[in-house]
């Protein structure tokens, strides 16, 4: 007749949850965020793109924002 094996328990977590969020989980709040505020500072340059192909401007608005 075999006995029966015991098993040991895993040990209860403390409360500790691990949870990781993807890169874009903050990046994309954080691009909003900073689209809408350049927006709120020069609220002319909130029209449609005529011609400029949207990186063009962008590079400008950096421009602008490092030169202060």
């Amino acid at each position: 007749m075999s006995a029966p094996t015991h098993t040991r328990p895993r040990p209860a977590t403390r409360g500790h949850v691990d949870i990781r969020l993807p890169w874009w989980a903050l990046a994309l709040p954080a691009l909003a965020f900073v689209s809408l505020l350049l927006l709120i500072l020069n609220p002319s340059d909130a029209h449609a793109a005529a011609g400029d192909p949207a990186l063009n401007q962008l590079v400008e608005r950096l421009r602008d924002l490092a030169a202060g």
